[in-house]
């Protein structure tokens, strides 16, 4: 019967596309190939025709294969693509950006500038409105590339400077990159989104020119504006641009603040750390404490020499003036059970004592004074050095020796 074929055909093309998907995932790229011309022959025999058209499929699945295939070239690639623009009004600009992407990745500049070109120029009744979002990256992108022209030129520039270089063409055609650029850029940013790059490129145009002004407003906006996701990056960007123009250690701290808040494993965090523990204010000193602690919560920092630094120099000033040793308590309770396996074990004192002696002392100081002088990361580690005759090693035991009745208060 006419419905029984219908079934059937539906099966055995769905059988096909699960076949294709097989074939991409083991990177049978060839296989893959022949499915796909399969599939499409079965398309062309199929008037259901439901939407989500298998032009997407085509487009995604072709555009793969011919990303990996041994055999395919560029103008492959090229005539796929445009191939796939006609064949979904709906999607065009989006093939467009992807057709974008695969000519920058082959080194293909101009050609992707072209293609951007073309793409801005594209017009196609209700269409055009539909994909106003598509258009502004497509036209976003080409600030992008127009970027790279000016940065290009700024370069040949900066580099015959020294040597009375003048070249009108190059200081015009550098301009012009900028006014194009700029353009583009401002207009993308103002749409709530992460848009990191642009934003990065638009701040540097803007302070080559010296409109710090527009670039400090421009990085406060993305930022600190509620409609944008929130983004650490954001707050990254301002915290260097606040550096780079020698702005002060409040507001330094207080963009840092906010970057804790959402990363607490951030990189950034050292230099918090260390602005903190130089304030003179016991709250912010205070803070500084929970960073570092929060920082060395997370495996990727536990052999981060720098945050071992910091956090044996806070806890051994804390130590020695015996004020504040509830902050330390306050730190500790929520970690002593386990942070003596996720940093202190034997192992991890042999693995460190052998790769690398500086971290090990480190760690050894602050393990003595959390654990006390019967710590196994600290026995092994103060043992080790003053085996090897060397003398911090044998003044770290004395001091934790010294202090250990600061353990049994922390222990409480």
């Amino acid at each position: 019967s006419s419905h029984e074929h219908k079934l059937n055909f539906k099966k055995s093309k769905e059988v096909c596309l699960s076949y294709l998907q097989d074939a991409m995932l083991r990177k049978q790229w060839k296989r893959a190939a022949e499915f796909l011309t399969s599939y499409i022959e079965s398309l062309e025999k199929d008037f259901s025709r439901e939407y989500m058209g298998p032009s997407e499929i085509i487009w995604r699945i072709g555009t793969e294969i011919l990303c990996h295939h041994s055999h395919s070239s560029m103008k492959e690639f090229n005539s796929f693509i445009e191939q796939m623009k006609t064949l979904g009004v709906k999607r065009y600009l989006k093939v467009c950006l992807e057709h974008t992407f695969h000519l920058l990745c082959n080194g293909l500049v101009d050609e992707a500038y072209e293609n951007l070109s073309l793409a801005e120029s594209w017009r196609f009744g209700e269409q055009t409105a539909i994909q106003d979002k598509e258009m502004k990256l497509i036209q976003a992108y080409r600030g992008l590339l127009d970027y790279y022209s000016w940065s290009k030129q700024k370069n040949i520039l900066l580099e015959h400077g020294q040597d009375g270089f003048e070249d009108l063409s190059v200081e015009q055609e550098m301009h012009s990159c900028f006014r194009k650029a700029a353009v583009n850029l401002k207009e993308i940013i103002k749409i709530p989104g992460v848009w990191d790059l642009f934003v990065k490129c638009y701040v540097d145009l803007l302070e080559f020119y010296g409109d710090h002004n527009e670039a400090r407003q421009v990085l406060n906006e993305y930022a600190y504006n509620s409609k944008f996701p929130a983004n650490p990056n954001a707050h990254v960007y301002l915290y260097q641009f606040l550096k780079r123009h020698g702005e002060s250690k409040k507001s330094l701290i207080s963009t840092l603040k906010i970057l804790h808040d959402i990363v607490p494993s951030h990189e950034l965090m050292i230099d918090f750390n260390t602005m903190l523990q130089k304030s003179k204010k016991r709250k912010k000193r205070r803070l500084g404490l929970e960073v570092i602690f929060a920082a060395l919560d997370y495996a990727g920092w536990k052999e981060n020499i720098k945050a071992w630094s910091c956090l044996a120099r806070q806890v051994k000033q804390i130590v020695i003036s015996e004020k504040h040793l509830d902050w330390i308590k306050q730190e500790w309770n929520s970690r002593k059970d386990w942070w003596p396996t996720f940093h202190f074990s034997r192992y991890l004192a042999k693995r460190n004592w052998q790769e690398n002696e500086s971290l090990s002392y480190k760690k050894a100081l602050v393990a003595g004074i959390l654990l006390g002088k019967d710590c196994k990361y600290f026995k092994y580690i103060s043992h080790k050095g003053c085996k090897a005759q060397m003398k911090r090693f044998r003044i770290l035991k004395k001091f934790v020796n010294k202090h250990s009745p600061v353990y049994l208060r922390i222990s409480g």
